[in-house]
C-alpha cells in the first residue's frame, strides 16, 4: 500500500476506490460480548480514504451510529461481526442427521457450533444494530454478496469476521476485544480492495447447505436484501496471520 499523510491509495485500482469518488466508505468491526459492565462488546471503524483509526467503542449504538454518518451521506459501509453469521444444514436425505453440527469448510479447530453462546449473543445483537440502523437510515440496502456491494447494488455488506488462532492481533492497550474488533475491519478493508490474503484457507458451509443468518436478521429487521441470499453463504473474512 503506499501511504501519505492521514491519506492512503489501495494500490490496485479496485472497484470500492472507484466507488468511493470522495464519499466515505466505511468498515465497523464488532466483536461480540456482553454488554454488562465490565463489556466484553467492542466496536472499530476505519475508512478507505484514511490510514488510521476512526474510532471505537464498547457499546452496540456506537457502532450504529459509525455506519450511519456515511449511509445518510450517500456513501457505503461494512458491518463485519465476530461471530458465526452462516451455518451449514445438512442435506435431506435419512443420514443427513450425522452432519448436523460439523465445522464449516476452513474452520479447523474452531467449529460454528462449539459457542452456543457466542452465536446467540451475535444474533441478539446483530438484530438489534440493524433494526437500529433501519430506524436511522430507512432507506438502507444490504447484502451478503461482495460482488453485489461493489456493483453499487446495496449500501451495507454485511459479513462475518474469523479473528482467531493465528489471526489473533496483538492486543491493544491491554484491551483485546477492541483489538479484534480493529482487526476485522481492517480485514474487511484489505479483502474488498486488494481480495483475501494468500495462504489463508476460506471458511464456508459448503458441501452442506448454506443458511444465512445474518440476511434473516436484516430481513426481520425490515432492510431490504434479496431474499435469495438466505441461501447463501455469507462472506467470512479472516485476519492475517500475526508475525
Amino acid at each position: 500500500m503506499e501511504r501519505g499523510v492521514g491519506r492512503w491509495n489501495c494500490g490496485w485500482n479496485c472497484q470500492l476506490c472507484k466507488r468511493a469518488g470522495g464519499a466515505a466508505v466505511r468498515m465497523v468491526g464488532v466483536d461480540i460480548g456482553s454488554v454488562r459492565p465490565p463489556s466484553k462488546f467492542a466496536w472499530a471503524s476505519v475508512d478507505a480514504s484514511e490510514a488510521g483509526l476512526l474510532s471505537c467503542g464498547d457499546d452496540p449504538e456506537g457502532a450504529v451510529q459509525a455506519l450511519v454518518g456515511p449511509l445518510a451521506r450517500g456513501g457505503q459501509a461494512a458491518l463485519v461481526v465476530e461471530a458465526p453469521m452462516a451455518v451449514p444444514v445438512p442435506r435431506e436425505g435419512s443420514e443427513g442427521w450425522r452432519h448436523l453440527g460439523q465445522a464449516r469448510t476452513g474452520e479447523g479447530n474452531r467449529p460454528w457450533s462449539a459457542g452456543a453462546g457466542v452465536l446467540a449473543t451475535g444474533v441478539a445483537q446483530t438484530s438489534w444494530m440493524l433494526s437500529r440502523l433501519r430506524a436511522l437510515v430507512p432507506r438502507v440496502t444490504a447484502t451478503t454478496q461482495p460482488h453485489r456491494f461493489l456493483t453499487g447494488q446495496a449500501d451495507l455488506l454485511l459479513a462475518e469476521a474469523f479473528v482467531s488462532g493465528a489471526g489473533k492481533p496483538v492486543p491493544v492497550v491491554g484491551d483485546q476485544h477492541r483489538a479484534d474488533a480493529e482487526a476485522a475491519a481492517r480485514a474487511a478493508l484489505q479483502y474488498l480492495t486488494g481480495g483475501a490474503p494468500g495462504g489463508v484457507p476460506t471458511v464456508s458451509c459448503a458441501p452442506q447447505r448454506p443458511l444465512n443468518l445474518v440476511a434473516l436478521l436484516a430481513a426481520w429487521a425490515g432492510i431490504e436484501l434479496p431474499s435469495a441470499e438466505w441461501r447463501e453463504d455469507v462472506l467470512v473474512i479472516r485476519t492475517r496471520p500475526v508475525t
